[in-house]
């Protein structure tokens, strides 16, 4: 290999599996049917309750793949405003925010129909660019092997102090990596691409770009943010129901395989039986068979999970807990399946009297439960602290 190769956007060839096996075209479909099912049945106001769950779950497994241990509870206090006094813990749940603020426009985008391209230039540099947006100073220096650095936000490596080493793997120079980000976004262009053809490109985007590294730091975040988009656009997002840091930081057999299987992708050709690129096609199979089945795993782990079928049961005795009366079981089972309801429609609900039915909406908005974007406005499910561990206890069933 020349250092001309070595330097040029081929580098990251082969960026598709032309000819799959039978085991790849069984994950895509395997995934579009369980991706199809997960939250099929729920309103989906619903469904996006449910999906800011997943949020917390998915930026805590996202933040400790970067050995960032944010615990659940601490990143709660985050959304509401209560940050530690330390300045470490305090940098951490900011960086929680900044990921579920991210996710939370992702998902909105998507079920609006509005999201943009993931491996274009601009949403990558637009999720960099937010996700950095609020750091202060501190996180954004980087110590490197040329020195410090104090990385912008939104912005290509391009400077020679910006080139990096990552474990056995350098990726392109700085100087090149705006060339290499311009053949991955047309590479990896899913406006030329089928469903099925959008799904097998999500593992190979995915290292391709930990492959470029084109940020001096928070490559890792961005590319599990891209995958999160890419997969709403290849039809598999399920309103945003399953988490894929959650799957990578846990592994299908340890929590070592992503690491590892990363490293595996970065391996160069084999011969002339290992395809036509410059990287090994047979890692990227591997890889992308690696990738896939940890996607499948996380969804049926979550429809588990949910078990939406006695989700309505489980609200019940959420309602007997708190010691409600019995109306109240009625009124967030027809909640959950019409996704909100207007106020004056409780007392249709629940069969009490107008005042009644008013005190009892009152609170259950006051427990949380219920939430309203205005004092007049419609009421829907939300999903607190004290309801998940209810509602859904294996949640973070194995967070220390």
């Amino acid at each position: 290999m020349t250092d001309n190769l070595i330097e040029t956007p081929a580098r990251i060839e082969p960026c598709f599996l032309e000819n799959a096996g039978a085991e790849l075209l069984d994950l895509v479909a395997e995934i579009s049917t369980a991706s199809a099912a997960l939250g099929a049945r729920l309103h989906p106001r619903t469904a996006s309750s449910l999906a800011g769950l997943v949020r917390v779950m998915n930026c805590y497994y996202s933040n400790l793949i970067e050995g960032h241990n944010t615990r659940p509870k601490d990143i709660e206090r985050a959304l509401a405003n209560d940050f530690d006094a330390d300045e470490g813990r305090r940098n951490l749940q900011l960086e929680a925010l900044a990921h579920i603020r991210i996710q939370k426009r992702i998902d909105e985008a998507a079920a609006a129909g509005a999201l943009d391209d993931p491996a274009s230039e601009a949403f990558i540099l637009g999720l960099h660019g937010e996700f950095y947006r609020d750091a202060p100073e501190a996180m954004l220096r980087i110590e490197g092997p040329n020195g410090a650095i104090v990385m912008e936000p939104g912005r290509w490596r391009r400077d020679a102090a910006e080139d990096v080493a990552v474990g056995r793997h350098e990726p392109p120079s700085s100087a090149v990596v705006a060339r290499f980000m311009a053949y991955f976004a047309d590479r990896y262009a899913l406006r030329r691409m089928g469903a099925g053809r959008r799904i097998m490109a999500l593992p190979a985007a995915h290292h391709r770009l930990n492959f470029i590294h084109p940020f001096p730091d928070g490559n890792g975040r961005v590319s599990r943010l891209m995958s999160h988009a890419m997969a709403h656009h290849a039809g598999i997002g399920a309103h945003g129901l399953w988490s894929i840091s959650r799957g990578l930081a846990r592994g299908l057999e340890n929590r070592g395989e992503y690491k590892s299987m990363m490293d595996f992708a970065d391996s160069p050709r084999q011969g002339d039986l290992d395809g036509r690129g410059n990287l090994s096609e047979r890692a990227l199979t591997e890889f992308s068979v690696w990738f896939l089945r940890i996607c499948l795993d996380q969804i049926r782990f979550m429809a588990d999970l949910f078990d939406l079928d006695n989700l309505t049961s489980r609200l019940a005795r959420y309602g007997e807990l708190k010691d409600w009366r019995p109306e109240a079981s009625k009124l967030l089972q027809e909640i959950l399946h019409r996704g909100e309801i207007a106020r004056g429609d409780a007392e249709a609900i629940t069969g009490l009297k107008e005042r009644t039915a008013r005190d009892l909406l009152k609170l259950l908005l006051q427990d949380g439960i219920l939430g309203s974007p205005s004092e007049k406005g419609p009421v829907a499910l939300k999903f607190t602290v004290d309801a998940r561990d209810v509602l859904f206890p294996r949640l973070f069933g194995d967070v220390i």
